[in-house]
């Protein structure tokens, strides 16, 4: 009788316990990011085609070069910012977001296969053992580098290491050597280039990228320029291509009153957070002047389009690069990482400022610089927004600057491109600042400088000479060719004595968004 019952009963337990299975299962694949049996499939199928050609392939192959060429296909499929980082190189990749790194601190050049120190990083070793820019790497740890072709790379590589190691460096300074025992530590990575005042009232401070430093020291510059009497400041976004978000936020909380929304982000798999406003800025009611480009972008344009869209900041110069995506980094077993998109950011009106990429990578990064100044072509969808003032404000783009002041594209030769790229200039600064070391002290200060140091006939012959040298066609050089080139010359000799604040500020007397900034602080 029990096994007559069995018999009947056993096909409906199976029919159950089977449902229960499928559901539990189906409740259970929504939970795991193989949402698909079939995306299961193929992602073996990925693994296996690898497997294959490293096992059977005719001939010898290499499967990391095969994999890495695996990865960067699919990647190709989402966005252009969504992007495999390899283990070689993480490291440095961390190291310029976090802001520091461990090593000696010196910024350098290698001319006529010798190393030869351009700037000093304030706060690291080097400063600390008295290093000086103008000083040239004879050898380490007693071994000679100089005359034996080292690359730039590898040169850093022997240069960075952990914290306290130390290294025996033989010094050339003013044709003695000299030793100088150093130990690696912390060095900055400032993203703070320069800061100070361009007269009484008017202040500049220079960024160029987002690091978790930045508003640290962004605050530091911002400090100091409010004891000497800032009235108006001009902040420099210029080629600042972004960063770390949540210090964009920070700066934006300094100018903005209130709890005024700095932005919000939102994505298929990221809830909408907004970031607001939480406390008393320090440059809330003095008048913002914000220098764009096409080199600003990201946390730079989430900074502007908070500003813009409150009417806090007059935006100057040319359009902003259009990169409205928010990334996240995730770790992976091979020591590499991911930084996969995962969001995007809006403006407080509700501007998402992303550009498309619809057309391919290599048309979103080669769009041309011509729609950089006409609104009406660049916004096809015609969607506008108004900020509280009523001042017209465009989506999908990028940031249109206030104040539109086009790239004089007229300057930038087939010449003075190939001498700038070939380092020429660099170079000649160089070899400048030692020569003429005695007769550069007598500038008290970069403003000195700037309005009284000019180059000579003389030093254009010795610049002709180099071109020559290294069979550059000398008779393309035009007479705007020469003027730019001895303006930049003279930048590069106010780096080399006063470091990345001596360029910009030797730089600020012929910056046309400087100069109307300055126009624009007396209307």
């Amino acid at each position: 009788m029990n096994k007559q019952k069995l018999h009947i009963w056993l096909p409906l337990l199976f029919s159950v316990a089977m449902s229960i299975g499928i559901f539990i299962g189906f409740k259970m694949r929504d939970n795991f990011p193989d949402e698909s049996f079939f995306y299961h499939e193929k992602s073996n199928a990925v693994r296996e085609v690898l497997s294959l050609i490293k096992n059977k392939y005719v001939d010898n192959v290499d499967a990391k070069n095969l994999a890495d060429t695996a990865i960067d296909a699919i990647l190709s499929q989402l966005d252009p910012h969504s992007h495999y980082i390899p283990p070689a190189e993480l490291e440095d990749i961390n190291n310029d977001i976090q802001g520091n790194f461990y090593g000696v601190g010196i910024e350098f050049e290698i001319y006529n296969d010798t190393l030869n120190m351009i700037n000093i990083i304030e706060g690291g070793p080097a400063q600390k053992a008295n290093l000086q820019s103008g000083d040239q790497l004879i050898s380490v740890n007693n071994k000679n580098v100089a005359g034996q072709k080292i690359e730039v790379d590898s040169m850093r590589k022997i240069l960075r290491g952990n914290r306290g190691t130390a290294l025996t460096l033989g010094i050339l300074r003013n044709k003695k050597k000299i030793v100088v025992n150093i130990s690696r530590d912390l060095v900055p990575v400032n993203s703070v280039d320069a800061s100070f005042m361009l007269d009484s009232s008017n202040g500049y401070i220079k960024i160029n990228k987002f690091s978790t430093q930045t508003y640290n020291e962004f605050m530091t510059a911002l400090t100091a320029l409010n004891k000497k009497g800032m009235k108006n400041l001009i902040l420099d976004l210029r080629d600042n291509g972004g960063g770390v978000l949540d210090e964009a936020i920070e700066m934006a909380d300094e100018f903005l009153e209130g709890d005024k929304m700095i932005t919000y982000t939102e994505g298929k798999h990221s809830p909408k957070k907004e970031y607001r406003c939480r406390r008393q800025g320090q440059f809330e009611k003095g008048k913002l002047f914000v220098l764009s480009n096409e080199g600003s972008a990201s946390a730079s344009e989430v900074l502007m389009g908070a500003l813009q869209d409150w009417d806090r900041a007059t935006i100057i110069g040319s359009r902003s690069f259009g990169k409205g995506l928010v990334q996240e980094q995730f770790d992976l077993s091979d020591k590499g990482a991911l930084r996969l998109t995962i969001a995007r950011y809006y403006t407080p009106t509700g501007r998402s400022i992303q550009r498309s990429y619809q057309n391919g990578t290599k048309a979103y990064y080669d769009e041309t610089e011509n729609n950089n100044y006409n609104a009406d072509s660049l916004h096809k969808s015609g969607k506008t927004f108004k900020s509280p003032s009523g001042k017209k404000l465009y989506a999908g783009g990028g940031i249109m600057p206030d104040v539109v002041i086009p790239l004089d594209t007229n300057k930038i030769s087939e010449f003075f491109s190939e001498v700038f790229e070939k380092g020429i200039l660099n170079h000649f600064a160089f070899e400048y600042s030692i020569m003429q070391k005695a007769n550069l002290k007598s500038f008290k200060n970069p403003t000195d400088f700037a309005a009284n140091f000019n180059l000579s006939d003389n030093d254009w012959n010795l610049l002709l000479n180099d071109f020559k040298s290294r069979k550059i066609d000398i008779k393309i050089c035009t007479p705007t060719d020469k003027k730019l080139l001895l303006e930049n010359a003279k930048y590069l000799i106010a780096n080399m004595i006063w470091q990345k604040n001596g360029f910009y500020q030797t730089k600020a007397n012929e910056d046309k968004d400087i100069k109307k900034a300055l126009e624009l602080v007396s209307k």
